[in-house]
């Protein structure tokens, strides 16, 4: 593990130090042990206890197209967003997902210049398929604009799925694609480190316990779209467009947690 971070701190690309995949917290505001950057623990909420107010926004099911149902829940130790095939968010997607972050009433966004981590676990079952159109679960996105900045999606193409990341500020790059089989119906940890900027960077990193599976990273694009902020997006995104792919189905994760350099 010295050896791997003295290499990646030497990295001109990110100049960033990997660090360990941890389920356990350390207490809001300590600092994290990052090599050539200091980040600082702003964010780890308790579903149990926080519930959905660690986000500023709640999505379920904003077109009220399947009212006798809840969609997203705050359980004991984890959050689960569930999407039945009939829901709708307009006539050619679906979404339910939670946005931006906050400590008790206070948001953490991420402001131009920053850069921050987002650590957590995610349980994707065997009902939660790769479409050959959009399957996010996860996104960067600026208020007021489009466009995503980044995402992490499950992709098909053939019989072939895949999760990885699209860079959207970079033409829909790819970063970090591996096979989605291997990571199902098993928690899995996932490391998301992102600097905001108009020439940002990204690091995008999964780890099944002691398996790393994807440590990938990219700079010199654009990862700041317009706006005054950026903020993290979780649930599932997906389009109809890929319709023998969609089931019922649901996307847990636990955690949860976000640092910022400082």
């Amino acid at each position: 593990m010295e050896l791997f971070n003295r290499r990646m701190a030497m990295r001109g690309a990110l100049a960033i130090a990997a660090t360990p995949f941890a389920a356990g917290a350390a207490s809001p505001g300590a600092s994290a042990d990052v090599g050539s950057l200091a980040f600082v623990q702003k964010w780890a909420p308790n579903p149990g206890s926080a519930g959905l107010k660690a986000f500023v926004g709640i999505e379920d099911d904003r077109a009220n197209s399947h009212p006798s149902a809840t969609h997203i829940f705050a359980e004991s130790d984890q959050y689960r967003f569930v999407m039945h095939r009939s829901d709708r968010d307009g006539s050619d997607r679906q979404r339910q997902e939670v946005r931006a972050i906050q400590t008790n009433g206070t948001r953490h966004d991420m402001k131009k210049g920053e850069t921050w981590r987002y650590t957590y676990q995610m349980y994707i079952p065997s009902s939660l398929k790769g479409t050959t159109s959009f399957t996010h679960i996860f996104q960067v996105k600026h208020t007021g604009v489009a466009s995503p900045v980044v995402t992490v999606s499950l992709f098909r193409s053939g019989s072939a799925e895949s999760v990885e990341m699209r860079l959207f500020g970079a033409g829909q790059a790819k970063l970090g694609s591996t096979p989605l089989a291997p990571l199902r119906n098993r928690w899995i940890d996932v490391e998301i480190e992102i600097k905001v900027a108009d020439s940002g960077s990204l690091r995008f990193a999964l780890r099944d316990g002691g398996t790393t599976i994807v440590n990938a990273s990219r700079s010199g694009f654009d990862t700041w779209l317009g706006g005054d902020q950026a903020h993290p997006k979780w649930g599932i995104y997906r389009s109809l467009g890929d319709s023998a792919q969609l089931q019922d189905t649901y996307l847990l994760l636990r955690n949860m947690k976000a640092y910022r350099n400082e």
